[in-house]
């Protein structure tokens, strides 16, 4: 087998090449997000949801009949790379979680020849120390990954990584929050020829000034995922917002 820091550099230029060709123009789903604290508090979030998938622009409705808004998909876009670069925020509490995701470009890493005058190999990446885990397979790698010295706190990174023998890209990735507890954990599938995210997991610890501190879980499945390529709704046909 490779070493697994250049497997999981080839990973990450595989997972950015499919993210990146060809991406859907719209999103239609269904969203069921379940959201607990430590505290004994739960509410259930489920929405009818249609993304431009361009600028993360949603039409969200309340299920079964409730009220209509507007904004990012929630809780975040299904169709999301995390391997490549990314700006995440939220806000929770025991009536609120809020989601901003800034999905920017894949990352690709310029991969060196083999070279039988080398005497000397370093690690690929600076920030993170990869490994295979235990039921890693050629066919089928399953990475574990853990920060370095040099990585910055409060940055992500991809902590666990499971390969789909199939498709060659990531059907789970769990990212977690140097400094923190935060994680976000995504499953993916193959859907109509897009790496799609089908359920995802957010978890972080709270600390409110009253309540003291708790934790917050949000669980979200994403079903009916269609990906159509108009949409009679103008508040989605018009032109996508600009990109910095």
């Amino acid at each position: 087998m490779l070493s697994p820091d250049v497997a999981l550099a080839l990973l990450v230029n595989r997972t950015g090449q499919a993210y990146s060709t060809m991406p859907p123009a719209y999103i239609a789903y269904t969203e069921r997000t379940h959201i607990t604290a430590s505290i004994g508090r739960s509410q259930d979030i489920n929405r009818s949801v249609v993304v431009r998938n361009a600028d993360n622009f949603a039409v969200m409705k309340d299920l079964p009949n409730g009220s209509e808004r507007t904004g990012q998909a929630f809780p975040i876009i299904p169709y999301f790379d995390p391997l490549g670069s990314f700006g995440f925020s939220y806000f929770a509490n025991l009536k609120l979680v809020t989601i901003t995701l800034d999905r920017k470009d894949a990352f690709f890493y310029q991969i060196p020849q083999p070279d039988p005058n080398a005497s000397l190999t370093v690690p690929y990446f600076a920030y993170f120390a990869p490994a295979y885990a235990p039921d890693s397979t050629e066919s089928a790698p399953h990475f574990v990954v853990e920060p370095t010295s040099r990585l910055p706190g409060a940055t992500f990174y991809p902590g666990d990584i499971v390969v789909d023998p199939a498709s060659k890209l990531p059907s789970h990735i769990e990212m977690r929050e140097s400094g923190s507890d935060m994680t976000i954990a995504l499953d993916y599938k193959m859907l109509q020829g897009h790496w799609t995210v089908v359920h995802g997991v957010f978890s972080a610890t709270e600390h409110v000034l009253i309540l003291g501190t708790f934790k917050v879980v949000a669980d979200v499945s994403y079903d009916d995922i269609t990906f159509p390529t108009s949409v009679s709704d103008p508040r989605l046909s018009g032109t996508p917002t600009p990109k910095p």
